[in-house]
């Protein structure tokens, strides 16, 4: 008897439906918004009510299409959209009209090189090799943005590595940078989505200086970590005068708000290499593959 092999599903796909609905006979009732697809209805899923839907798929398409692009692991760069690479650093000085303008821009070419450190460290984790089962790992993530972001993309661009980078709507708006692969490249309307995304799959996270999206991301992984609701991982604090400078870590323990054994949830660092040998030194010592960190 021959064998009888059962279709593998009967319902039409929802891309096929949706071309037939795109094409409705002219009437009243196929004109009105009601009759639309739902999942075609932007007015419909651009309602308030909507929400939590909005919430799920922002959620889910980033992380079916990294799941399709093999990543297993991210190293994520933090660090302002304002510091300039050094060859523009000159620039914004010779810009400054005023004192305290011209202060502003001796600091920012001060801190001009974490753009070259930025660049440098993601050209080592991007040199990983991929693990066993085909994932690949400490694939470079950044906000997608200009300066530290750019810094942290174009170093994976230097290697030939894909890297992601995760951008946000804002009123004025923030293209992504030109070394962001393409396909990796994603646009977020909720900033608490877009953090969530950063640390999904980080296992190793730098932090460079920054401003107020900076200090929101690392003091929320801070937390998350000092509250058990993410395992610890390397932090790379870079550049300790800065840090120390604008936040009182020492006086935060000393007024007892943090106990003392917070201040070892961060390592600071001033270069790359220094970075990327407390990362590998780091999953060593937690018996990780020893050809992730070559």
């Amino acid at each position: 008897m021959t064998e009888i092999v059962p279709p593998t599903r009967v319902f039409q796909r929802a891309r096929e439906e949706a071309e037939v609905a795109n094409q409705p006979t002219p009437a009243p009732q196929t004109a009105d918004a009601a009759y639309r697809l739902a999942f075609q209805d932007m007015d419909f899923l651009l309602r308030e009510d909507l929400r939590p839907v909005r919430f799920q798929l922002e959620l889910l398409k980033p992380e079916l299409l990294l799941d399709e692009a093999r990543i297993g692991s991210t190293f994520v760069m933090y660090g302002s959209a304002r510091i300039p690479e050094p060859e523009k650093a000159d620039a914004l000085l010779a810009a400054a009209a005023t004192d305290s303008q011209r202060l502003v821009a001796e600091r920012l070419k001060a801190k001009s090189k974490y753009y070259d450190e930025a660049r440098k460290l993601a050209r080592l984790c991007s040199r990983v090799d991929k693990g066993p089962d085909g994932q690949r790992h400490f694939v470079v993530c950044s906000g997608g943005g200009p300066s530290i972001m750019e810094a942290a993309n174009r170093g994976a661009c230097d290697v030939g590595a894909e890297s992601i980078g995760l951008n946000i709507v804002l009123p004025h708006e923030q293209m992504p940078n030109p070394y962001v692969t393409p396909s990796l490249s994603f646009q977020f309307h909720y900033f608490a989505l877009r953090k969530m995304h950063f640390l999904l799959r980080a296992r190793a996270v730098a932090v460079f200086p920054g401003g107020f999206g900076t200090f929101d991301e690392f003091f929320e992984l801070l937390t998350l970590i000092q509250t058990g609701k993410v395992k610890p991982l390397p932090i790379l604090l870079f550049g300790r005068e800065f840090w120390e400078r604008v936040v009182g870590f020492e006086a935060l323990a000393e007024e007892g708000v943090i106990a003392h054994k917070d201040l070892d949830l961060f390592h600071f660092v001033e270069t790359a290499d220094e970075a990327w040998q407390f990362v590998c030194e780091y999953y060593h010592a937690r018996d990780l593959p020893v050809e992730l960190c070559k």
